[in-house]
């Protein structure tokens, strides 16, 4: 039985258990990894973590959300294990929170019919996809050109179906495709392999299939390594293998940038500029200090932006910490800007200034900020405030021993799987709040 069959099956117990052990119950560590996992802190709190029957209770007769309720909710206590996947839907904006059962339903049903039809294209020009196994090693060279013998893990059949003896690919998308399979393969089995359910290879299997149809059908970014670390949890939390993929698809619509790289850029370059002005005008002594290191443009805080800080809280702490992200930059608007722009394409921002009380109750706190001061200048993401406040409970250390950028890299470095994500988000929205 997978963790997430067994997840749905305990799914509206034990909240008053302790923390610690349903937390591990829900997410459980493969045990020779145990003594090298980051402690959990993240406990769920009776009358503040957001739960089964409270999450139930949300939605009126015909199915419309109370989304302020749960708002505040999440940002006071996260989300309780049970029902993660469920809510990430809402705050990622693959649903309207105004929307009812039936609507919702007619539109799963579509996504997952469009989900087949994408996965049947990538089925058919490499049969690996969808059989329960995954490619480890390259298919095609640069110019299409058939690979033989390669090792994917599957048996010979599908292996040469992959690709046929005199099989040479012209067009550019399907080479560009196929070169990146077995990259996507390579990282899957190296993400969250400390976890209980991804000793199944079936379960592998199904976030390599996720991330090959993503692939495919956000060729513009394609895939980057780190997409595997965003994709995972989805995976892990929501059972069916389309729902996992339009949770991520969503999700990727708010980081996608993060993953455009080219020779002469880097993704998340705006939010390091970002990141130096935030330091600067919080702490100037810092951010000098960091400049005559050679460390003005924050390079070093490079992974924390593009992977929303997976290496530097403990699984479960992550996840707490995207949820209440997401539930502080909430958007009511959020689900309408998605369904009227191309898929992947749009932020999910929006241009808003005037609202009423009771509209302003509908999005998150750090978001009503922005809305109710008009500082849409300034409008930058709760990531890039985090990090900043990640720098700060370092301040007095980096100022005192960072003597190069390598002593820089490796301060931060020695956090990994150690920071408080409660206390993380409470310092980024003090200096949030100084910022602007």
């Amino acid at each position: 039985m997978s963790s997430t069959s067994w997840v749905r099956g305990v799914a509206g117990s034990l909240i008053n258990n302790s923390g610690t052990e349903e937390v591990e119950a829900y997410f459980p560590t493969r045990p020779e990894c145990r003594a090298d996992v980051p402690k959990t802190r993240f406990k769920p709190r009776v009358g503040k973590t957001l739960s089964a029957r409270r999450w139930n209770a949300a939605f009126s007769r015909d199915g419309r959300l109370d989304i302020a309720g749960v708002l505040r909710r999440i940002q006071r206590g996260g989300i309780h294990p049970s029902i993660k996947g469920v809510v990430w839907e809402f705050l990622l904006g693959c649903f309207d929170s105004n929307s009812t059962f039936d609507e919702r339903n007619e539109l799963r049903q579509q996504r997952r019919e469009q989900y087949a039809a994408w996965k049947g294209e990538c089925q058919k020009m490499v049969p690996v996809i969808g059989s329960g196994k995954l490619i480890l090693s390259p298919i095609v060279t640069d110019d299409g050109q058939a690979i033989q013998d390669s090792s994917i893990n599957s048996d010979s059949q599908l292996c040469e179906g992959a690709m046929s003896k005199n099989d040479v690919v012209a067009d550019k998308k399907v080479i560009q495709w196929k070169l990146v399979l077995h990259q996507i393969g390579l990282d899957v089995v190296r993400t969250d392999r400390a976890l209980v359910f991804y000793e199944n290879e079936a379960n592998q299997a199904k976030l390599w299939d996720v991330l090959a149809v993503y692939a495919w059908v956000d060729n513009e970014i394609g895939y980057v390594q780190g997409m595997s670390d965003i994709c995972s949890p989805m995976v892990n939390l929501l059972e069916n293998e389309a729902d996992a993929f339009w949770c991520f698809e969503h999700a990727m619509r708010r980081v996608r940038e993060n993953f455009r790289c080219s020779t002469s850029s880097i993704g998340v370059q705006s939010q390091l500029s970002t990141l130096a002005q935030i330091i600067n005008v919080v702490d100037p002594k810092l951010h000098r200090h960091l400049e005559e290191l050679d460390g003005g443009e924050y390079l070093f805080a490079f992974r924390m932006l593009m992977v929303l800080f997976r290496r530097e809280f403990s699984y479960v702490d992550a996840l707490y910490l995207w949820e209440v992200m997401w539930a502080m930059e909430y958007n009511p608007n959020i689900f309408m800007l998605y369904e009227s722009s191309s898929l992947g394409a749009a932020t999910h921002k929006d241009g808003a200034t005037t609202v009423n009380d009771k509209l302003l109750k509908q999005y998150g706190k750090f978001e009503r900020q922005y809305v109710k001061t008009g500082h849409m200048d300034q409008k930058s993401a709760l990531a890039v405030f985090l990090v900043a406040s990640v720098l700060e409970t370092k301040n007095k250390q980096l100022l005192k021993e960072a003597k190069g950028l390598d002593d820089v890299v490796k301060i931060l470095g020695d956090m990994t799987g150690n920071l408080d994500a409660k206390k993380a988000l409470n310092e980024a929205l003090k200096i949030h709040k100084k910022y602007i």
